[in-house]
């Protein structure tokens, strides 16, 4: 694992997410980077990649990088639901 040399702060985290959510499909680093409303760090946004990719918010893939947290309350129901049922 590479040293980080520059850690995000929360509001370029939460910049980040908000720009995911609102693309419709994967989106690639690059142009993700194009869509922030301010310059981030090619290194500074792979840890915060990686950070919501192990909290289960964004997928990475060789297509980009996909929004897949849903904070439904109907989801969560169902979610529970399934996992009590078995």
């Amino acid at each position: 694992m590479q040293q980080v040399l520059h850690y995000p702060r929360l509001d370029t985290v939460l910049m980040v997410e908000d720009t995911l959510q609102k693309a419709n499909l994967a989106i690639s680093k690059n142009e993700l980077l194009r869509r922030l409303p301010k310059q981030v760090m090619r290194q500074t946004l792979n840890v915060i990649l990686d950070y919501l990719e192990e909290k289960g918010m964004v997928m990475v893939g060789e297509k980009g990088v996909l929004w897949i947290y849903n904070d439904s309350p109907k989801m969560k129901k169902l979610l529970k639901e399934s996992v009590d049922a078995n």
